[in-house]
């Protein structure tokens, strides 16, 4: 992992507000190849597992390549075999500048930047995919995948009722496999996931990044103004999602005992015995 400076040459710290390529955090990093951002996921040590601090850098990012006019677009993308599987719900990161309440909550997530976006965003998903990580995939103007990527939704499993989430995968994939995702968690392979229409396009794990730059190319060759109202009917049809249940979701008892079971590895107290797994869910 790179160490991004300041124009004196001090190492950023963390605390640091965002500032030119430094993202405010150390576990992403912001790269630029041939007139292209690149913001590279990279917190290996807990499996890319997305802080406040994260999620509002994916924010970061996208304004720094919107200001900056030899940048064209942005590729995202993680490292080793994790895309980004969501919020990190330990709290125990050393960047970590917001209560779970607060990470959970939509106010410094980058999801309204990426739909709203005036440049071209295209993921690169290396591997595990779920939580934010899907929505962030999702809503991109195009996800590459490898072939080796999983995707997964489990928030109903840690007690969370993320009804963004619902909103946009059922607008993905229709309501019978929104459904299958949401309420079995089950893990959808990449050509599933591109057989269901969740992400449109796989390919072989060492030609991801070369392959995911060229669509990344390909999109920035569209025309501004037009493909700008071309998302803004994109933007349109997504529409509005219910927030008001979500914060009531997050204030419950649920996600408590949701999290609880998972650093425990056992099923949350709401399972009957009999149907309770020797693992976490």
């Amino acid at each position: 992992m790179t160490t991004a400076q300041h124009p004196d040459g001090r190492p950023f710290a963390v605390g640091d507000p965002p500032q030119g390529d430094w993202m405010g955090t150390p576990y992403l990093r912001f790269e630029r190849h041939d007139g292209l951002g690149r913001l590279i996921i990279d917190r290996p040590q807990k499996r890319n597992a997305m802080t406040a601090a994260m999620y509002f850098g994916v924010r970061v990012a996208i304004r720094r390549v919107e200001q900056d006019d030899r940048l064209a677009g942005l590729l995202i993308t993680g490292v080793d075999d994790v895309f980004a599987p969501g919020g990190d719900l330990s709290q125990t990161s050393d960047d970590q500048w917001m209560d779970l309440e607060g990470l959970l909550y939509m106010d410094n997530s980058p999801f309204e930047y990426i739909r709203q976006a005036t440049k071209p965003i295209v993921c690169a998903v290396n591997g595990i995919c779920q939580g934010g990580g899907l929505v962030i995939s999702m809503l991109s103007d195009m996800a590459v995948v490898s072939e080796r990527a999983t995707f997964r939704v489990p928030e109903l499993f840690r007690g969370i009722a993320d009804t963004h989430y619902a909103h946009i995968l059922v607008r993905h994939v229709g309501a019978a496999r929104a459904r299958d995702l949401m309420m079995t968690g089950r893990i959808l392979t990449a050509a599933e996931a591109v057989d269901w229409g969740l992400i449109s396009r796989m390919v072989p794990h060492d030609r991801l990044l070369e392959e995911a730059t060229e669509v990344l190319r390909q999109c920035c060759r569209t025309a501004p103004l037009a493909r700008n109202a071309v998302k803004r009917t994109f933007d349109a049809w997504y529409g509005l999602y219910d927030r008001g249940a979500m914060v009531e979701s997050l204030r419950g008892p649920e996600p408590v005992e949701g999290y609880r079971a998972l650093i425990e590895r056992r099923s949350p107290n709401w399972v009957i015995p009999e149907l309770r797994t020797d693992d976490r869910l």
